[in-house]
């Protein structure tokens, strides 16, 4: 066999912290071919990213490594930076899980790519903007001409996470490292972003090493599969061997952890249609404009929607980047003002409602925020985050406010000792419990949940969706449950609605919507999601591209 494009050998990958050495990564052991995929997955801090940048050399100073990492037979730990510049870019490029925040806010994409092309290549300045224009079209960003001069923030989440696609692969790596390229993609984006990767996989026979949280994804491009726990490898295979037959425990609890759309029991409420309580939340022909700034100009972002929703009801509101989703979410609660329509929540008309009239509502409604650790203060300890709402309410103060802060993380299924820590010391899925336990703080009426998910591992998110099933039921609090993972709103919801350009095209029963939707948009929005069994997967793959 040739040699392996990438070859890990004993590599271990320790951190000083507080005068002690702990192990992220532990005898790491593999190896990658040209043209094929190895998958890296586990739970959140089992090392997966922290191996991946330490193949590039890009670890935080308190680190340090020993054993072997080669690539293309040349051996990268304990080499020098200017050794290691010729390969970073050139042999070995990585996609990051957040484009937003790798890509510079203040050059334009074709500059930053223009960067990477003329440090490993002698090329001129109009050379290198015509080959940026070739690679940023590559990727199927529309109007490449117009969009190489485009800031990230100017670009829609799947057009930034192609834009740092078109940079890794400006110098035609050998290998790509992909970490987390689709956690924050709608179903449809992340099926194209898929589909990308693997013909460039197959046009420049590079070897991509993924990390990723999502079986579906996993299923979808790997041949190999690498599991790691606590910072060790517990199981290595093919993918056919991991998903049909693995061996390890952790293994098998991870894919009993992955929700499937179209298997999830009924949910239904015992709501008659003629003895029907009145609405928590009634949205009639709302229409909702962002207004003009500076030069640009007003948009609408919502357009005639009605939607209701009745008490103890969840109701999964789902659709692609851009269609108006949170928009909905956020209105719903008086965080954002709308154009026209009527909107009552809790059976108060808030269409134009003073601020003062807004604090009254808020005392029946709470939000779940997509990024809990960004909507948590970071200087106040979890305990007066959550108190915070009870206490500016007037409802309770010192040891009585402490007792509700207990309870409530007591709900959450989180230890009181926490109350003392802060956001950055809790993991993302006890942070995310936080946040729902604050929402909570004042037993509302309605509940918006704004992707609270996206950024969980599997078995974290399982537990995650557990926990709130069981407080829904307990409380039997309304939800607007928003998120771009069908499988997860299948689990969770009663009813489904979908929104495509800021409309709703489609509203009904879960098992109406999901299991025999009437549109096309949603037909294609469902046949996007991937399943965790290679497959079954390679099926609807071939059945989707056939369809376009």
């Amino acid at each position: 066999m040739s040699t392996p494009v990438l070859k890990v050998k004993d590599y271990t990958i320790e951190f000083w912290v507080d005068g002690t050495w702990y192990p992220a990564a532990i005898d790491m052991n593999f190896e990658l071919q040209a043209g094929k995929t190895l998958a890296i997955v586990g739970e959140s801090g089992s090392g997966k990213s922290t191996t991946a940048l330490g193949v590039m050399s890009l670890l935080a100073s308190n680190a340090r490594t020993y054993g072997s990492v080669q690539v293309k037979g040349v051996e990268m730990v304990g080499t020098s930076a200017g050794h290691l510049q010729k390969y970073r870019g050139k042999e070995v490029a990585y996609i990051f899980q957040e484009p937003m925040t790798a890509l510079n806010p203040v050059y334009t994409i074709g500059a930053q790519i223009i960067e990477t092309l003329r440090t490993h290549f002698d090329l001129g300045p109009k050379e290198a903007r015509t080959r940026a224009i070739e690679l940023i079209s590559m990727v199927d960003i529309p109007n490449p001409e117009q969009s190489v001069d485009k800031y990230p923030h100017q670009l829609s989440g799947g057009q930034r996470q192609r834009a740092m696609i078109a940079q890794a692969l400006a110098c035609d790596p050998a290998l790509l490292i992909a970490d987390e390229p689709t956690t924050a993609l709608d179903v449809t984006v992340q099926a194209e972003i898929l589909d990308l990767m693997r013909d460039l996989r197959s046009k420049l026979n590079s070897a991509i090493l993924l990390i990723t949280h999502d079986m579906g994804v996993v299923a979808d491009m790997a041949d190999e599969i690498l599991v790691m726990k606590d910072g060790r490898t517990v199981e290595h295979g093919s993918a056919d061997q991991i998903f049909n037959n693995p061996q390890h425990p952790y293994t098998k609890e991870l894919l009993a952890a992955v929700p499937v759309l179209g298997t999830s029991p009924k949910r239904s409420l015992s709501y008659s249609e003629s003895a029907k309580p009145a609405p928590v939340l009634n949205l009639e022909d709302v229409t909702i404009e962002y207004p003009k700034r500076g030069r640009v100009p007003a948009f609408t972002a919502v357009k005639n929607l009605s939607l209701q929703i009745y008490p103890g009801e969840i109701v999964g509101l789902v659709g692609e980047s851009g269609s108006g989703k949170t928009t909905v979410g956020r209105a719903s609660i008086g965080l954002l003002p709308i154009k026209s329509g009527k909107l009552e929540v809790v059976g108060h008309d808030i269409s134009h409602a003073s601020q003062k009239d807004l604090q009254k509502i808020r005392r029946h409604t709470g939000i779940v925020f997509q990024d809990p650790a960004s909507s948590l203060n970071p200087r106040l300890p979890i305990g007066e985050s959550i108190g915070e709402p009870i206490f500016l309410a007037g409802l309770a103060k010192g040891a009585d406010l402490a007792r509700k802060v207990e309870d409530l993380l007591d709900q959450v299924e989180l230890p009181r000792s926490y109350r003392n820590r802060y956001p950055h010391e809790l993991s993302g899925g006890q942070r995310q419990r936080v946040g729902i336990a604050r929402a909570l703080a004042l037993t509302p009426d309605l509940m918006i949940a704004d992707e609270p998910t996206s950024a969980l591992d599997v078995s974290v998110q399982a537990r995650f969706l557990e926990l709130f099933q069981d407080l829904q039921q307990k409380l039997q609090f309304a939800c607007l449950f928003i998120s771009h993972d069908l499988a997860v709103v299948d689990i969770l919801s009663h009813r489904v609605a979908v929104m495509q350009n800021g409309e709703l095209v489609e509203q009904g029963d879960r098992d109406l919507i999901l299991k025999n939707p009437q549109m096309a948009y949603t037909q294609r929005l469902i046949a996007a999601v991937p399943v965790p069994n290679p497959a079954e997967q390679e099926k609807r793959r071939v059945a989707r591209l056939a369809s376009k």
